[in-house]
């Protein structure tokens, strides 16, 4: 091997390793992945002599309610389904609460809701899928009201997209129960006095894995924005659970290639004085 073509080996070899700590080093700078926001609990366990601790973030439950189709839906089915594409499993999802007799803030959450459903349907990718990697869902919290023919009427009102967008009526005592003990935001049963319900202005972001990753003023065009964005970044971030089998060894794999690298150079090096001192030379080109 002549020097010009082990330059190029160890170019070859030292380039993209260069590049991984580039991209390592700089990539501490970019925007950060929203943060998981409830946990059930923490254990710690010892790991090559150091202490890791694992968190078990809160998974927001199954649930079995009724869209404004008249279809009864769980998070991993739907009746009389078609495709995958029409469940929630393995899809990022956003929740809010509103009612169909609310006189306040209701319109204007559902109006931005539906910024965002047209914004992710006409822009915005990820790869090839087109706004299949997430849902929309509104939970009523009057449903002895908002009945489906209700829920109609509004989604027909706002140009709701049911492929989409779900709005959910059931079981009162389940509904509040998710609102309250799950995802954390104020619900309060107004007994049919529309102004005595009480129910958040957030919406709720969720990951694949049903864990709460953000909560967005739904009544603040900019941070509908903010959600629009993280909903991208949530559903192309990596499965933790799926670790790749390079995971926390690239570092190794980096000094055993730049070992391999002085290595050769070493034994290049070697030859070449081997020859001349025995009144050999290397053949030139």
């Amino acid at each position: 091997m002549n020097k010009t073509a082990l330059l190029g080996l160890l170019m070859a070899l030292a380039l993209p390793l260069v590049g991984y700590f580039l991209v390592k080093q700089y990539s501490k700078d970019v925007t950060p992945m929203p943060r998981r926001y409830i946990y059930d609990s923490v254990s710690t366990r010892m790991v090559n002599g150091k202490q890791k601790e694992d968190t078990l973030w809160h998974r927001v439950p199954d649930f079995r309610l009724t869209n404004q189709l008249g279809q009864v839906v769980t998070w991993d089915s739907l009746r009389a389904r078609l495709s995958d594409d029409d469940t929630l499993r393995n899809k990022v999802v956003v929740i809010d609460f509103f009612f169909t007799h609310c006189p306040t803030i209701c319109p204007r959450m559902t109006e931005n809701m539906k910024r965002l459903q047209d914004g992710l349907s006409s822009g915005q990718r990820v790869g090839d899928q087109q706004a299949k990697f997430v849902h929309l869902l509104s939970i009523s919290v009057d449903p002895e009201r908002d009945s489906v023919a209700a829920l109609k009427h509004w989604a027909d009102r706002f140009g709701i997209d049911p492929d989409r967008w779900w709005l959910l009526t059931g079981d009162k005592k389940q509904i509040y129960d998710l609102s309250i003990n799950h995802l954390k935001v104020l619900a309060q049963d107004g007994e049919g006095q529309d102004t005595s319900f009480i129910h958040s202005d957030r919406m709720i972001l969720l990951d694949k894995n049903r864990n709460i990753r953000g909560y967005y003023h739904g009544l603040d065009t900019a941070d509908v924005g903010r959600l629009s964005r993280d909903i991208i970044l949530v559903a192309l971030e990596k499965d933790p659970k799926s670790k790749s089998v390079f995971a926390g060894k690239l570092e190794t794999l980096a000094i055993l290639v730049f070992a391999v690298i002085g290595g050769l150079t070493a034994l290049f090096y070697f030859l070449k004085k081997d020859k001349q001192r025995h009144g050999l030379h290397p053949r030139q080109k």
